[in-house]
């Protein structure tokens, strides 16, 4: 017998592999020191560029938002998901990314799919300014349905030890600025999957008048990533603090951000929930408090910002044409008491 009649094409995957190569190189810089293949990969750190670098590593996965690709056949957005995603969690933390790395298990490894996956990937690392310099694929068989696949990622960043964001740098009176998402982000998709092709029995080609879109294209929007846009703020060094609002939403991720003494109180009425999350809401009569610690809501990232540095970073994003909200303010609390507050009523 050989490999391929228990399921697994080492031909195929070299054929995958080869494309994976071809797309991860162009995202090489001279810090990368070896090519995609060997046993590890190696990036070399610039240590004069930073006085006292921290390295700063995340991994995520991008959940059952690949059911949405799966049905639709559409593989590049999740790619770009993955990095874009992990981009953001070690940039709460005011981190540069340098490289990425990622896992990718098919129980089939079909080379086209690949291409699609790596693509979207490669040009979410290009945008970024980071190097995708290796990863895992295997295949395996009766693990996952041949058409299906799981994909996580890993990242490196790196930041000045003095310039790091973390609780102790926010105070009273900060002022929290909401980016907007771009949709649902990779958060949320269990509960969207079950509303939208179970309650409402829709088809990831049906057309929803009150979102104005075909209900799978909106849910394959890619997640947003912010690192080009805060680029100045963090070296200016405007900002006390960042949250990437991923799975739990405000309520769950907004605290990681904040120190024990102080606590966020958000103002729902200052922004609207964009369509796709009104319709959910509707779909499954979902309470406030419920879609607050489920999906993003329109708020892909809350800046802590100092008031004297506001006006500042107003203008900067004034200037790059980047909508924000300011939606709210960092006071002091007393110990035990929940670390965000709502007034207010969303607008759903």
């Amino acid at each position: 017998m050989r490999y391929s009649d228990a399921g697994v094409d080492i031909s195929r995957a070299n054929q995958a592999k080869q494309r994976i190569r071809a797309l991860a190189t162009r995202t090489f810089s001279k810090a990368v020191l070896a090519p995609i293949g060997g046993f590890g990969s190696l990036y070399h750190l610039d240590r004069k560029r930073w006085r006292d670098p921290v390295l700063v590593a995340s991994a995520d996965g991008v959940g059952t938002k690949l059911k949405i690709a799966f049905a639709t056949g559409i593989h590049s957005t999740v790619g770009a998901d993955i990095l874009n995603h992990c981009v953001n969690d070690i940039l709460t933390q005011g981190a540069e990314p340098l490289f990425f790395l990622d896992y990718l298990a098919m129980g089939r490894v079909d080379p086209s799919t690949v291409a699609q996956i790596i693509e979207g990937m490669s040009r979410a690392a290009r945008r970024a300014g980071c190097a995708l310099i290796g990863g895992e694929t295997a295949e395996m068989p009766d693990f996952y349905a041949q058409s299906e696949y799981d994909l996580a990622g890993f990242i490196v960043g790196v930041v000045d030890r003095q310039r790091r964001l973390n609780p102790e740098r926010v105070g009273h009176g900060d002022l929290l600025i909401a980016l907007p998402s771009s949709g649902l982000h990779t958060n949320g998709y269990s509960l969207a999957r079950k509303l939208v092709f179970e309650a409402a029995g829709l088809k990831p080609q049906s057309y929803v008048a009150e979102i104005g879109n075909k209900i799978g294209a909106e849910l394959l929007k890619p997640h947003r990533c912010y690192w080009p846009l805060l680029k100045t703020a963090l070296q200016k060094g405007w900002l006390s603090g960042m949250a990437h609002i991923t799975g739990g939403g405000i309520t769950e991720n907004l605290p990681r951000a904040l120190p024990r003494n102080v606590r966020a109180v958000v103002d729902l009425n200052s922004w609207k929930a964009p369509p796709i999350f009104r319709y959910l809401a509707r779909l499954g009569k979902i309470p406030q408090d419920e879609l607050l610690r489920t999906f993003n809501l329109g708020v892909g990232m809350i800046l802590i910002v100092p008031s004297r540095h506001i006006r500042k970073l107003e203008a900067d994003l004034k200037r790059r044409r980047e909508k924000f909200r300011v939606i709210g303010r960092i006071e002091r609390t007393k110990l035990g008491e929940p670390h965000v507050f709502y007034s207010g009523q969303l607008d759903t």
